[in-house]
């Protein structure tokens, strides 16, 4: 009884210490030093892979433009982790830190649909130079048929290593008027409140809510901490619209043990039936790399979730961000975590440290797949991210990318954005062999993806 005790503890106090590691090389995505390579339990996938990295010689010219990149920003030497709201005059809205994961938020408008982007806002709040992390942002719509929709902006204050301690909780600007104006920075849940939190990526998803099977206007926010603890918190607002958010409460703590050894985070919450469906299904990133990305769903609208379960390799990676599509199949980008037998060969040739990344990916597939644990239909290499030192693209690409800013046009044209060293030569300056971080978007349309995955199986 002793030694299965013993062994217990032991187990459990490994677990702690490897997720205390690897806490700060969240932010980062990987360590750039190189480590004893980790287990590689998981087997590689079997549905095709569409490279878009790399444009065929004799490419026809309708396919083209899947394999072209459109510049968002590069007007620094780093420059990463946006996301994007679609504006009801059909712009995109596209915000990010200026440095890595914190710094003033900067914003980048495209008037043509992802072609170019060229417009910033102007007179943004002056407390959006103090951001401290990866902004999100959100449209809010209203069921009473007469409230305006709301942007909201949010963007946590965690702590960041040895840096002076953070007051905590995190920060919301809103915009009533499609993003000409927005507030100040209202916070919530610092250190000198009820219910101090130190949130990291606030919030990762924005869910809004139904109660007797109808939405209602109340929205679920998640987030995570430093001790991988998920949170979960409801967004409200009073008869003078002002924000209200509820205590934060650990959402997940029936499954502690398994939030733990995965050291769960950052994780995407998709409604079924297209977004209109009374089942949630939450994917999420493992940062221990001990386990594949994680699923589990609710049909009580986040009170309980099931039991997670380990996601196909298809889909194992980090940072999900997941549309639904005019077909009504779901699109999910993420930066990809390669653990198969082909990862392993090539773990030796990686700067990650005992795991492999292609790099920025999407996943086409259906509800039903996730739900099912099945593949799904395909997936994209949407761009080549460059380790320092390569001149083409290989199979191992940097890992520090696939935080992504998605979003659906009316006409189906799915515009996404992220972040890399998307070009060899681009480097810092002429004294130096690092690659610039920059902000490139890509258009798709997955009748043409379908068209060119059916003609890899001819």
């Amino acid at each position: 009884m002793w030694q299965k005790t013993k062994g217990n503890i032991m187990k459990k106090v490994i677990s702690l210490l490897l997720c205390f590691v690897l806490t700060f090389s969240l932010f980062i995505g990987c360590s750039k030093q190189k480590t004893d390579p980790l287990p590689f339990t998981g087997t590689d996938y079997s549905i095709p892979e569409l490279d878009l990295s790399v444009m065929p010689e004799n490419c026809p010219e309708e396919y083209r433009y899947l394999y072209e990149l459109s510049t968002v920003d590069n007007s620094l030497d780093y420059v990463a982790h946006p996301d994007s709201v679609l504006l009801k005059n059909g712009n995109i809205l596209t915000m990010y830190p200026a440095g890595h994961g914190k710094g003033a938020v900067l914003t980048k408008i495209s008037t043509d649909g992802g072609l170019t982007w060229s417009e910033s806002l102007n007179n943004t709040p002056k407390s959006w130079e103090e951001s401290l992390e990866t902004p999100t942002v959100y449209r809010l719509t209203f069921t009473d048929g007469k409230t305006p929709d709301k942007l909201i902006m949010i963007s946590a204050n965690p702590q960041w290593g040895d840096e002076p301690e953070t007051d905590g909780g995190f920060n919301c600007s809103v915009s009533c008027d499609e993003g000409a104006t927005w507030t100040e920075f209202e916070t919530f849940y610092d250190k000198n409140s009820s219910c101090p939190v130190i949130p990291i990526v606030a919030m990762s998803s924005l869910t809004q809510l139904k109660e007797n099977g109808k939405f209602v206007d109340k929205w679920m926010g998640l987030f995570h901490d430093a001790d991988f603890y998920n949170y979960k918190t409801i967004l409200t607002f009073d008869e003078n619209g002002n924000m209200q958010w509820s205590e934060p409460v650990k959402y997940f703590s029936a499954y502690r043990e398994i939030e733990q050894q995965s050291c769960m985070c950052e994780v995407e919450v998709i409604r079924s039936e297209q977004g209109l469906g009374d089942e949630l299904c939450l994917i999420t990133r493992s940062n221990s790399h001990t386990m594949n990305s994680l699923v589990s769903f609710s049909q009580d609208e986040g009170n309980t979730w099931s039991e997670p379960k380990e996601l196909p390799a298809a889909l194992n990676g980090e940072r999900f961000k997941a549309e639904y599509t005019k077909d009504g199949r779901l699109f999910i980008t993420f930066r990809s975590i390669e653990r198969g037998p082909k990862a392993q060969a090539n773990a030796d040739s990686s700067v990650t440290g005992g795991y492999v990344s292609e790099g920025w990916v999407a996943w086409v597939g259906t509800y039903e797949d996730l739900k099912n644990g099945t593949e799904g239909q395909y997936r994209i290499k949407l761009a080549h991210i460059y380790q320092n030192g390569q001149e083409t693209p290989e199979y191992c690409a940097d890992a520090d990318t696939g935080y992504c800013g998605n979003v659906v046009l009316d006409d189906g044209t799915i515009v996404t954005s992220s972040y890399g060293h998307f070009d060899p030569e681009d480097k810092t300056s002429i004294f130096s062999d690092e690659l610039r971080t920059y902000i490139c978007s890509k258009r798709i349309n997955l009748e043409d993806t379908d068209a060119l995955v059916a003609e890899m199986g001819q």
